[in-house]
């Protein structure tokens, strides 16, 4: 692995700042450690949980500092100067303050950005999108080790790319055949030199406007990123990314209709279609790979992600046969659309990754009806027309909870919603009462699909799923 080429050359002892004590900003303190770096790491918060982490970073031998506020004149007055300051994809990139470095000539690197310098020619195989892209960032991993490959699963999901490359470096083990890396468009906007080898793009709808200002800034940023790559995976059947996506070279189009379904479009290279005896096969131009079925998994959604990680397996040399069976060993991934549990003839559904209304909606189209769903959290701005559509073909009563209440309720009245609408204030109450609602209305179904995200009540979606399936499984 290469030198960090964006750390400037400067006094030995100039510290590189690492702002967070989150998992990228330990991740980076760790990489840059492991290279023989001086580091310092900031952070605003201060608990019983950070004075914890502290402890074993410092045990280590970093040099940590808590209840430090991000400020520009403290940063400056450090002495000496920082050679540089890394940031993590919460903090946003045009803050104030890294405007304000960035003036003074003092670098500002996103952990990915970091984690890319230091990988040298390691080849990145990268997701984004705003949908699908945890699912297929999670097949393609499992594909890759099925067929034996070192492919380690990290960035926005699992662990931080630089966390990946301290332990190798650590443990004085070998860089890893690929990196299977899921970026975020906060990644990316903080890290715009990554080249990934390949790079796929699931989908692309209205999200993280709070942040990024507008639709167009956002597709700008996943854009950027299959721009850079080697190799571009597209979603022929998201007509944002059939409108926008460039004039590129070494482009393979997925599709989980037929081939000839997308006249005026570009050509394919795997699809969906039938054999002579109509059971739906994973197709190329050289005939049928696999049975579609091999992926245990629900909704047209899942076949267009067995479909990118195929693609994936296809550009590294896979056999049909070695990509089926790993396939039909992929357990899913928390979260998204996880089956939890039968109980008194309901199945529950942790859907706790839909955290905006269109992948509420892509949950909804995936199963049959009628279902009581679960939604609210930290409402975020988009288009619901959609999911309230789905909502009032599907859903028998929709149990609200958290922050969005209210905002819910009077979409779901404006609507014309005709179900039963339910509120708790936490899922502590909403579990219960969507068990009660669904035994009264005898549906069999009950799925979290929050539509929003969990900042409201937890500290990320990851807890909110993990809360949710302990109490489904208390029932």
């Amino acid at each position: 692995m290469s030198p960090v080429n964006d750390l400037p050359d400067t006094v030995a002892e100039a510290p590189v700042v690492v702002i967070g004590l989150g998992r990228s900003g330990v991740g980076a303190a760790r990489l840059l450690q492991a290279r023989g770096e001086q580091v310092l790491l900031l952070e605003q918060g201060r608990s019983d949980a950070l004075e914890e982490r502290a402890r074993v970073l410092a045990s280590e031998g970093l040099d940590v500092r808590l209840g430090t506020p991000l400020s520009l004149d403290h940063l400056m007055a450090l002495r000496p100067a920082p050679r540089a300051v890394v940031i993590s994809p919460g903090l946003d990139w045009n803050h104030p303050v890294l405007a304000g470095l960035r003036q003074a000539g003092i670098p500002v690197l996103g952990e990915a950005a970091l984690a890319w310098e230091a990988c040298g020619t390691l080849p990145w195989i990268a997701i984004t999108g705003t949908n699908g892209k945890t699912t297929v960032t999670h097949l393609v991993q499992h594909l890759l080790a099925s067929a034996g490959l070192d492919a380690p699963l990290c960035g926005n999901v699992g662990t931080s790319v630089a966390a990946v490359l301290a332990a190798r470096l650590q443990e004085g083990k070998p860089a890893p055949d690929h990196l299977v890396v899921e970026l975020s468009s906060y990644q990316i906007e903080a890290a715009r030199a990554i080249r990934p080898a390949i790079g796929l793009w699931t989908t692309l709808t209205p999200d993280h406007l709070e942040r990024h200002g507008s639709l167009e800034a956002y597709r700008a940023i996943k854009h950027h990123l299959l721009e850079q790559s080697t190799v571009r995976i597209l979603n022929a059947d998201d007509p944002d990314l059939l409108a926008h996506a460039g004039p590129w070279d070494n482009c393979r189009w997925i599709t989980a209709g037929t081939a000839g379904g997308m006249a005026d479009q570009p050509s394919p290279c795997l699809w969906i279609g039938s054999n002579h005896e109509g059971v739906p096969m994973v197709q190329n131009h050289q005939g049928s790979l696999f049975p579609a079925s091999v992926l245990a998994m629900p909704g047209d959604h899942n076949r267009r992600n067995l479909l990118m990680a195929t693609a994936v397996g296809l550009e590294l040399g896979l056999e049909a046969e070695t990509m089926a069976a790993a396939f039909s060993r992929f357990p899913g991934v928390p979260h998204r659309l996880e089956r939890i549990s039968t109980v008194a003839g309901i199945t529950w559904y942790n859907d706790s990754k839909a955290t905006n209304y269109d992948a509420a909606a892509v949950a909804l189209e995936a199963l049959d009806g009628p279902v009581v769903v679960l939604a609210g959290g930290q409402a975020k701005q988009g288009d619901a027309r959609g999911w309230l559509a789905l909502l009032q073909e599907k859903a028998l009563a929709v149990v609200l909870f958290g922050a969005s209440q209210a905002t819910f309720a009077t979409l779901l009245e404006q609507h014309g919603y005709g179900g039963r609408v339910l509120r708790a204030a936490g899922l502590e109450g909403a579990v219960p009462i969507a068990l009660q609602v669904a035994s009264e209305l005898q549906s069999t179904t009950v799925l979290l699909s929050p539509a929003c995200a969990s900042f409201d009540q937890y500290s990320d979606f990851e807890a909110r799923g993990d809360h949710f399936r302990r109490l489904v499984l208390a029932l």
